[in-house]
């Protein structure tokens, strides 16, 4: 067997390399988060700059239940291609009285018409709009550090008064 870079660690034969499965998705939790009307900045040089205001909402699932506290953000930058890139950070409470930092991190776009009816506030089908986010926290209860070690993955649908989110865990 040969050597790796360096000389000092074996190289690996195409033969032994393992046969890795894809990661699954297991349901954390859902999110029915409220939101405010939208501050809007305007056209800047990256496109539409806006910040939607979290206003509550609710947190039920197999392994989070609890409440959205008011007071987070939703920054969104509504790119010249049409793509709504999202940074959102939030605090849950959870039933056990755990708080918990959300940061969500992810795009929205899909048609043209469907997303000139959600700028207008009209419920669009979510199945026609592409809404993924990558999801990370960060907790002080040591009951949840679970939630700060692993990766999560969100899909969500836009309402003309919440936001609905489902986080998975990526096993």
């Amino acid at each position: 067997m040969g050597t790796g870079p360096g000389g000092s660690v074996p190289a690996m034969s195409d033969a032994a390399l393992p046969v890795l499965a894809p990661p699954g998705l297991d349901l954390v939790a859902c999110l029915d988060v409220r939101v405010g009307p939208p501050v809007e900045v305007g056209e800047t040089a990256r496109g539409v700059r806006r910040l939607i205001p979290i206003v509550g909402g609710q947190v039920t699932g197999p392994q989070l239940v609890g409440s959205v506290l008011e007071g987070g953000s939703d920054v969104q930058l509504v790119r010249p291609d049409g793509v709504a890139e999202i940074e959102a950070r939030y605090v849950l409470e959870l039933d056990d009285g755990a708080r918990v930092f959300v940061h969500n991190v992810g795009v929205r776009h899909g048609p043209a018409e469907a997303m000139a009816a959600l700028a207008r506030g009209e419920i669009v089908d979510p199945a026609v709009v592409y809404f993924r986010t990558r999801v990370s926290f960060e907790t002080a209860a040591t009951r949840h550090s679970w939630l700060t070690r692993d990766l999560f993955l969100g899909t969500g649908a836009r309402l003309p008064d919440r936001v609905i989110l489902a986080f998975h865990h990526v096993s």
